[in-house]
Protein backbone atom coordinates (compact mmCIF):
# COMPACT_ATOMS: atom_id res chain seq x y z
CA UNK A 1 0.00 0.00 0.00
CA UNK A 2 1.14 3.46 -0.94
CA UNK A 3 0.25 6.43 1.13
CA UNK A 4 -0.78 9.77 -0.37
CA UNK A 5 -1.31 13.39 1.13
CA UNK A 6 -3.99 15.88 0.38
CA UNK A 7 -2.79 19.06 -0.28
CA UNK A 8 -3.79 21.31 2.49
CA UNK A 9 -6.02 24.28 2.15
CA UNK A 10 -7.11 23.21 -1.54
CA UNK A 11 -10.52 23.49 -0.49
CA UNK A 12 -12.79 25.09 2.26
CA UNK A 13 -15.32 22.78 2.99
CA UNK A 14 -16.40 22.78 6.81
CA UNK A 15 -16.99 19.12 6.78
CA UNK A 16 -13.60 18.15 5.42
CA UNK A 17 -10.98 21.17 6.22
CA UNK A 18 -10.03 22.21 9.80
CA UNK A 19 -9.49 25.95 11.06
CA UNK A 20 -5.65 25.86 10.93
CA UNK A 21 -5.70 25.09 7.25
CA UNK A 22 -7.97 28.74 6.64
CA UNK A 23 -4.42 30.46 8.08
CA UNK A 24 -2.05 28.40 5.30
CA UNK A 25 -0.87 30.80 2.66
CA UNK A 26 0.20 29.39 -0.41
CA UNK A 27 4.32 29.45 0.45
CA UNK A 28 2.87 27.62 3.60
CA UNK A 29 0.85 24.77 1.86
CA UNK A 30 4.27 24.12 -0.49
CA UNK A 31 5.92 23.95 2.45
CA UNK A 32 4.29 21.34 4.03
CA UNK A 33 3.93 19.33 0.34
CA UNK A 34 8.14 19.76 0.23
CA UNK A 35 8.29 17.63 3.84
CA UNK A 36 6.04 15.01 2.63
CA UNK A 37 8.16 14.82 -0.32
CA UNK A 38 11.24 14.69 2.14
CA UNK A 39 9.58 11.56 4.24
CA UNK A 40 8.50 9.35 1.46
CA UNK A 41 5.11 10.08 0.73
CA UNK A 42 3.96 8.56 -2.42
CA UNK A 43 1.86 11.49 -4.16
CA UNK A 44 -0.15 14.90 -3.70
CA UNK A 45 -3.55 14.99 -4.52
CA UNK A 46 -5.71 18.16 -5.25
CA UNK A 47 -9.06 18.39 -6.51
CA UNK A 48 -10.95 21.76 -8.46
CA UNK A 49 -13.46 23.54 -9.33
CA UNK A 50 -13.72 26.65 -11.69
CA UNK A 51 -16.85 28.75 -10.80
CA UNK A 52 -19.52 28.10 -7.46
CA UNK A 53 -23.30 29.45 -7.83
CA UNK A 54 -23.79 31.09 -5.06
CA UNK A 55 -26.63 28.37 -4.34
CA UNK A 56 -24.20 25.88 -3.44
CA UNK A 57 -21.37 27.96 -1.22
CA UNK A 58 -22.73 26.76 1.82
CA UNK A 59 -21.93 22.60 0.33
CA UNK A 60 -19.38 23.22 -1.57
CA UNK A 61 -17.36 26.44 -0.49
CA UNK A 62 -16.13 29.31 -2.80
CA UNK A 63 -12.56 28.46 -2.58
CA UNK A 64 -10.73 25.65 -5.17
CA UNK A 65 -8.07 25.73 -7.08
CA UNK A 66 -6.69 25.33 -10.51
CA UNK A 67 -5.84 21.87 -10.10
CA UNK A 68 -3.11 21.71 -12.95
CA UNK A 69 -1.77 25.28 -12.07
CA UNK A 70 -2.05 24.49 -8.01
CA UNK A 71 0.37 20.93 -9.00
CA UNK A 72 2.85 22.89 -11.47
CA UNK A 73 3.65 24.89 -8.04
CA UNK A 74 3.91 21.98 -5.83
CA UNK A 75 6.40 20.37 -8.46
CA UNK A 76 8.49 23.29 -8.59
CA UNK A 77 8.80 22.80 -3.99
CA UNK A 78 9.54 18.98 -4.47
CA UNK A 79 11.84 16.06 -6.26
CA UNK A 80 9.82 12.43 -5.68
CA UNK A 81 6.57 12.60 -4.84
CA UNK A 82 3.96 12.00 -7.59
CA UNK A 83 1.03 14.99 -9.14
CA UNK A 84 -2.13 13.58 -9.10
CA UNK A 85 -5.45 14.90 -9.45
CA UNK A 86 -8.51 14.20 -7.18
CA UNK A 87 -10.42 14.94 -10.01
CA UNK A 88 -9.82 16.73 -12.88
CA UNK A 89 -13.10 17.99 -14.65
CA UNK A 90 -12.40 17.07 -18.18
CA UNK A 91 -15.39 18.54 -20.37
CA UNK A 92 -15.14 21.57 -19.03
CA UNK A 93 -11.50 22.83 -20.84
CA UNK A 94 -10.95 22.19 -24.00
CA UNK A 95 -8.74 18.74 -24.86
CA UNK A 96 -6.13 20.43 -26.24
CA UNK A 97 -5.58 22.53 -23.27
CA UNK A 98 -5.78 19.75 -20.75
CA UNK A 99 -3.63 17.71 -22.70
CA UNK A 100 -0.74 20.73 -22.72
CA UNK A 101 -1.52 21.15 -19.22
CA UNK A 102 -1.27 17.52 -18.45
CA UNK A 103 1.85 17.01 -20.75
CA UNK A 104 3.80 20.32 -19.30
CA UNK A 105 3.84 19.10 -15.84
CA UNK A 106 4.68 16.05 -16.59
CA UNK A 107 7.43 17.79 -18.36
CA UNK A 108 8.60 19.68 -16.21
CA UNK A 109 8.30 17.51 -13.33
CA UNK A 110 10.22 14.58 -14.60
CA UNK A 111 7.48 12.58 -15.40
CA UNK A 112 5.70 12.77 -11.86
CA UNK A 113 2.10 13.95 -13.10
CA UNK A 114 -1.15 11.49 -13.05
CA UNK A 115 -4.55 13.10 -14.38
CA UNK A 116 -7.89 11.51 -12.58
CA UNK A 117 -10.35 12.69 -15.28
CA UNK A 118 -14.26 12.63 -14.21
CA UNK A 119 -17.30 14.13 -15.96
CA UNK A 120 -18.21 16.19 -13.02
CA UNK A 121 -21.62 17.07 -11.52
CA UNK A 122 -22.10 20.42 -10.75
CA UNK A 123 -25.07 21.70 -13.11
CA UNK A 124 -24.70 25.40 -12.74
CA UNK A 125 -21.20 25.09 -13.12
CA UNK A 126 -21.32 23.54 -16.78
CA UNK A 127 -24.39 26.76 -17.11
CA UNK A 128 -22.22 29.42 -16.24
CA UNK A 129 -18.94 28.06 -18.49
CA UNK A 130 -21.08 27.39 -21.55
CA UNK A 131 -20.77 23.38 -21.68
CA UNK A 132 -23.75 21.38 -22.26
CA UNK A 133 -23.91 19.30 -19.50
CA UNK A 134 -25.75 16.53 -20.64
CA UNK A 135 -23.23 16.46 -23.46
CA UNK A 136 -20.72 16.03 -20.90
CA UNK A 137 -20.79 11.78 -21.31
CA UNK A 138 -20.03 12.18 -25.15
CA UNK A 139 -17.08 15.43 -24.49
CA UNK A 140 -15.61 13.46 -22.29
CA UNK A 141 -14.90 9.81 -24.48
CA UNK A 142 -14.26 12.35 -27.15
CA UNK A 143 -11.57 14.03 -24.99
CA UNK A 144 -10.11 11.55 -24.01
CA UNK A 145 -9.75 9.89 -27.15
CA UNK A 146 -8.56 13.39 -28.30
CA UNK A 147 -5.63 13.54 -25.82
CA UNK A 148 -4.60 9.98 -26.28
CA UNK A 149 -3.61 11.08 -30.12
CA UNK A 150 -1.76 14.56 -28.81
CA UNK A 151 0.53 12.53 -26.87
CA UNK A 152 1.29 9.44 -28.06
CA UNK A 153 0.93 9.93 -32.39
CA UNK A 154 3.43 12.00 -34.21
CA UNK A 155 0.89 13.76 -36.41
CA UNK A 156 -2.02 13.51 -34.09
CA UNK A 157 -5.42 14.48 -36.09
CA UNK A 158 -9.34 14.07 -34.40
CA UNK A 159 -12.36 14.57 -36.24
CA UNK A 160 -15.41 14.18 -33.84
CA UNK A 161 -18.85 16.02 -32.87
CA UNK A 162 -16.96 18.64 -30.06
CA UNK A 163 -13.06 18.05 -31.03
CA UNK A 164 -11.25 18.48 -34.54
CA UNK A 165 -8.05 18.68 -35.86
CA UNK A 166 -5.40 17.98 -38.19
CA UNK A 167 -2.21 18.37 -39.78
CA UNK A 168 -1.14 19.19 -36.34
CA UNK A 169 2.66 19.29 -34.21
CA UNK A 170 2.21 18.76 -30.61
CA UNK A 171 5.33 18.87 -28.06
CA UNK A 172 6.40 18.27 -25.50
CA UNK A 173 4.61 14.86 -25.04
CA UNK A 174 4.73 13.06 -21.40
CA UNK A 175 7.97 12.40 -20.11
CA UNK A 176 6.47 8.26 -19.50
CA UNK A 177 6.61 5.90 -21.52
CA UNK A 178 4.81 3.82 -23.58
CA UNK A 179 2.10 7.11 -21.96
CA UNK A 180 1.61 9.04 -18.96
CA UNK A 181 -0.73 7.16 -16.36
CA UNK A 182 -4.53 8.26 -16.61
CA UNK A 183 -7.04 7.87 -14.12
CA UNK A 184 -10.67 8.23 -13.94
CA UNK A 185 -12.57 9.30 -11.26
CA UNK A 186 -16.33 7.69 -10.45
CA UNK A 187 -18.83 4.79 -10.40
CA UNK A 188 -21.32 4.49 -13.28
CA UNK A 189 -20.56 1.50 -16.52
CA UNK A 190 -19.23 4.48 -18.37
CA UNK A 191 -16.66 5.22 -16.14
CA UNK A 192 -15.67 1.54 -15.96
CA UNK A 193 -15.75 1.32 -20.26
CA UNK A 194 -13.31 4.11 -20.37
CA UNK A 195 -10.81 3.00 -17.24
CA UNK A 196 -10.97 -0.44 -19.62
CA UNK A 197 -10.09 1.62 -22.87
CA UNK A 198 -7.85 4.25 -21.53
CA UNK A 199 -7.29 4.35 -18.18
CA UNK A 200 -4.21 2.90 -15.57
CA UNK A 201 -6.10 3.73 -12.47
CA UNK A 202 -10.20 4.48 -10.52
CA UNK A 203 -10.92 6.75 -7.84
CA UNK A 204 -14.83 5.22 -6.87
CA UNK A 205 -16.89 8.13 -5.16
CA UNK A 206 -20.00 6.50 -4.29
CA UNK A 207 -19.04 2.65 -5.15
CA UNK A 208 -18.55 0.69 -1.39
CA UNK A 209 -15.55 -1.14 -0.73
CA UNK A 210 -16.95 -4.87 -0.58
CA UNK A 211 -18.33 -4.00 -4.07
CA UNK A 212 -14.39 -3.02 -5.19
CA UNK A 213 -13.15 -6.71 -6.30
CA UNK A 214 -16.62 -7.45 -8.60
CA UNK A 215 -16.28 -3.25 -10.30
CA UNK A 216 -12.56 -4.37 -11.11
CA UNK A 217 -13.86 -7.67 -12.49
CA UNK A 218 -16.15 -5.43 -14.53
CA UNK A 219 -13.35 -3.74 -15.49
CA UNK A 220 -11.30 -6.48 -17.05
CA UNK A 221 -14.22 -8.26 -18.46
CA UNK A 222 -15.49 -5.05 -20.61
CA UNK A 223 -14.52 -5.85 -24.37
CA UNK A 224 -11.90 -2.87 -24.57
CA UNK A 225 -9.91 -3.69 -21.64
CA UNK A 226 -6.05 -3.75 -22.67
CA UNK A 227 -4.64 -6.36 -20.06
CA UNK A 228 -3.82 -3.49 -18.19
CA UNK A 229 -2.83 -3.58 -14.63
CA UNK A 230 -5.25 -1.37 -12.58
CA UNK A 231 -4.34 1.01 -9.79
CA UNK A 232 -6.99 2.08 -7.44
CA UNK A 233 -7.10 5.26 -4.38
CA UNK A 234 -9.83 4.97 -1.94
CA UNK A 235 -8.92 7.00 1.79
CA UNK A 236 -9.00 5.04 4.49
CA UNK A 237 -11.67 7.23 6.62
CA UNK A 238 -13.70 6.43 3.65
CA UNK A 239 -14.15 3.13 4.83
CA UNK A 240 -16.89 4.05 7.64
CA UNK A 241 -18.62 6.16 4.81
CA UNK A 242 -22.04 4.64 3.23
CA UNK A 243 -23.69 6.03 0.09
CA UNK A 244 -24.09 9.78 0.10
CA UNK A 245 -21.13 10.32 2.11
CA UNK A 246 -22.99 9.36 5.61
CA UNK A 247 -22.18 7.51 8.17
CA UNK A 248 -22.58 3.71 7.98
CA UNK A 249 -25.17 2.18 10.68
CA UNK A 250 -22.30 -0.21 11.54
CA UNK A 251 -19.40 1.97 11.35
CA UNK A 252 -15.70 1.47 11.46
CA UNK A 253 -14.72 3.40 14.25
CA UNK A 254 -11.46 4.62 13.28
CA UNK A 255 -8.87 5.51 16.16
CA UNK A 256 -6.62 7.79 13.78
CA UNK A 257 -3.38 7.30 16.10
CA UNK A 258 -3.88 3.60 16.37
CA UNK A 259 -1.18 2.18 14.38
CA UNK A 260 -2.14 -1.57 14.46
CA UNK A 261 -5.56 -0.64 13.48
CA UNK A 262 -4.72 1.75 10.56
CA UNK A 263 -1.82 -0.82 9.54
CA UNK A 264 -4.84 -3.54 9.58
CA UNK A 265 -7.16 -1.75 7.62
CA UNK A 266 -4.60 -0.39 4.94
CA UNK A 267 -4.21 -4.32 4.72
CA UNK A 268 -7.90 -4.63 4.17
CA UNK A 269 -8.53 -1.99 1.08
CA UNK A 270 -4.99 -4.25 -0.64
CA UNK A 271 -7.45 -7.14 0.07
CA UNK A 272 -9.89 -5.26 -2.10
CA UNK A 273 -7.93 -4.22 -4.63
CA UNK A 274 -6.59 -0.65 -3.39
CA UNK A 275 -3.24 -0.22 -4.39
CA UNK A 276 -2.95 3.75 -2.33
CA UNK A 277 -4.63 5.63 0.61
CA UNK A 278 -4.34 8.50 2.66
CA UNK A 279 -4.35 7.92 6.56
CA UNK A 280 -7.23 9.70 8.33
CA UNK A 281 -6.43 12.99 9.73
CA UNK A 282 -7.34 13.70 13.61
CA UNK A 283 -8.36 17.27 15.06
CA UNK A 284 -5.62 18.77 15.02
CA UNK A 285 -4.60 22.21 16.98
CA UNK A 286 -2.49 24.13 14.47
CA UNK A 287 -0.07 23.72 11.30
CA UNK A 288 2.97 22.41 13.13
CA UNK A 289 0.91 20.02 14.63
CA UNK A 290 -0.15 18.52 11.13
CA UNK A 291 3.92 18.79 10.34
CA UNK A 292 3.87 16.43 13.14
CA UNK A 293 1.44 14.12 12.26
CA UNK A 294 3.45 14.06 8.81
CA UNK A 295 5.99 12.57 10.58
CA UNK A 296 4.23 10.45 12.95
CA UNK A 297 2.51 8.72 9.63
CA UNK A 298 5.87 8.75 7.76
CA UNK A 299 7.41 6.54 11.38
CA UNK A 300 5.09 4.40 12.66
CA UNK A 301 2.86 3.54 9.12
CA UNK A 302 4.66 3.47 5.82
CA UNK A 303 7.16 1.03 6.92
CA UNK A 304 4.61 -1.16 8.35
CA UNK A 305 2.63 -1.00 5.08
CA UNK A 306 4.76 -0.35 2.00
Amino acid sequence: MKICIAVPHALEIAAMSQPWEYAMDGNAVLDAVALADSLGYHKALMGEHFIIPNSHVAASGAFWHHGTVALSAVAGRTRHIGLQSSITLLPLQHPVVQAKAWSTLDWMSGGRATPVFAVGWLKEEFEMMNVPFHKRGRMADEYIAAIHALWNDECPSFAGEFVNFTDAAYAPKPVRKPHMPIWFGGDSAPVLGRIAKWGDGWIPFLTPPEKFPEALDTIRAHRDYRGQPLDMFFAIEQMALGEGHVEKEIAIKIDPWHVDQLVDLCGQLADLGVTETIVPLPRLEGVEAYLDRLRWVAEEIIPRVS
